[in-house]
């Protein structure tokens, strides 16, 4: 069996290796992703595996989206961290969760289901349904983040999702700006921010900014199908958008 693992977490990834090889020293590891932008090419480049096994968070945006991008053959199988995402809508499909950090017990409870249906049914296991499965995962997700609790000099204060222009990362920290300039640090990596606010607003533009809809006032074409965008208020770095992620981004402006 030749199974791709998308994971952005080295240490599991390296986990599940060790798993899968233990279930069956035969099976062959074929990649190791670590985001949707690397995920799209690969498998736009190479035939698809016997299985995937897909972290639903990776680093620059949710796992969902690379089925967006590119037809998917593979059976998949997500671990996530998040317990809002363990809906009936994976078995449902016959799509299996495993909840991180993942067990072997349960990877091999999942593996021998997915051989099960392939032996049974002398074909692939069923595919994915993504509208399907996105609007099960919607009705089930926790509610979006209104505000956020700041520090402002040796004070306290909310500010409102309203109130938020973008979100960037500056070295180490993560700097929430408002529509009037603003800057406060936020404890809070950028992807549980990008669960934590309403996507109907908000962006994850690539690996180092989240931005409001409002506060992307124009873009321009770049080389190679990217895009450039403008921030309002301003960002003293380019804000560069992949081509991979060119037509959801045109896509969410355009609602």
């Amino acid at each position: 069996m030749k199974v791709v693992i998308l994971e952005d977490e080295s240490l599991a990834a390296e986990k599940l290796v060790k798993m899968l090889l233990t279930y069956d020293e035969h099976m062959e590891i074929v990649a190791t992703l670590t985001s949707v932008e690397d995920a799209v090419e690969w498998l736009q480049a190479n035939p698809s595996p016997d299985l995937l096994l897909a972290d639903i968070h990776l680093d620059d945006g949710l796992s969902f989206e690379i089925f967006q991008q590119v037809k998917v053959q593979s059976p998949v199988i997500f671990t996530t961290a998040y317990d809002q995402y363990a809906i009936r809508a994976f078995q449902v499909h016959s799509i299996d969760y495993l909840l991180k950090p993942v067990q072997y017990d349960k990877l091999a409870q999942s593996l021998d289901k997915l051989r099960a249906l392939q032996e049974n049914y002398q074909e692939p296991a069923p595919q994915l349904d993504l509208e399907e499965l996105v609007k099960l995962l919607k009705a089930g997700q926790a509610t979006y983040k209104t505000r956020f609790l700041v520090k402002a000099g040796n004070r306290i204060r909310a500010v409102k999702t309203t109130e938020i222009a973008y979100i960037y990362a500056d070295q180490k920290l993560n700097l929430l700006v408002t529509h009037d300039g603003q800057k406060y640090p936020l404890d809070y990596s950028l992807d549980d921010l990008n669960l934590m606010l309403d996507p109907q607003y908000f962006f994850r533009v690539n690996r180092q900014l989240i931005t409001h809809i409002d506060s992307a006032v124009e873009i321009h074409p770049y080389f190679k199908g990217r895009l450039k965008v403008e921030l309002q208020p301003p960002l003293d770095q380019e804000v560069i958008i992949s081509s991979e992620r060119t037509p959801l981004f045109k896509a969410w402006l355009d609602k």
